[in-house]
């Protein structure tokens, strides 16, 4: 399964000594819609735009949620993985968690979605770091890399928003 939540097996980026760091993945959207509204749609309703049928640890008919302090998907079959722990919430401009889909919170790396007004609409900036913490760290910010595009045109799309 190559995906967001997949380490695919391939050539790690570019080697690099002990100490570097790989650089964050910041992914920036504008929606048309208000700030609140568009923290609502992100954070109450990734059920409706989030696209599990590649996306996802169980895939499509499973179901994801913002649940307490958790980014959970639940299987048609119940049951569950978590994809994160949310530690910080801040409704409706921005919430940070550790990121660990198919994975355990020993291998995980960090995620902030931050929500702005600018003139069309609401920025919505997605920054996936802390690659150090992740089991294989080029490959994962590799697949993520890829994924995060098609999951955010998606919630563009949901949120009434042209995709390019």
């Amino acid at each position: 399964m190559e995906n967001l939540f997949s380490h695919p097996a391939s050539e790690p980026e570019s080697s690099r000594q002990d100490g570097d760091a790989l650089d964050p993945l910041i992914f920036t959207v504008v929606v048309p819609t208000t700030v609140s509204h568009a923290f609502q749609g992100f954070t109450d309703h990734p059920h409706l735009w989030w696209p599990l049928e590649r996306e996802s640890v169980f895939g499509a008919g499973s179901h994801v949620e913002f649940e307490e302090n958790l980014i959970l998907e639940t299987a048609e079959d119940g049951r569950t993985a978590v994809w994160g722990t949310i530690d910080d919430w801040q409704p409706p401009l921005s919430f940070h968690a550790s990121w660990y889909p198919a994975g355990t919170p020993l291998w995980s790396t960090e995620i902030r979605v931050v929500f702005g007004a600018v003139g069309e609409g609401t920025e919505v900036r997605l920054i996936h770091d802390g690659w150090e913490g992740a089991e294989d760290p080029a490959a994962s910010r590799a697949s993520y890399a890829e994924g995060w595009p098609k999951v955010l045109d998606c919630y563009v799309r949901f949120m009434g928003g042209a995709v390019a």
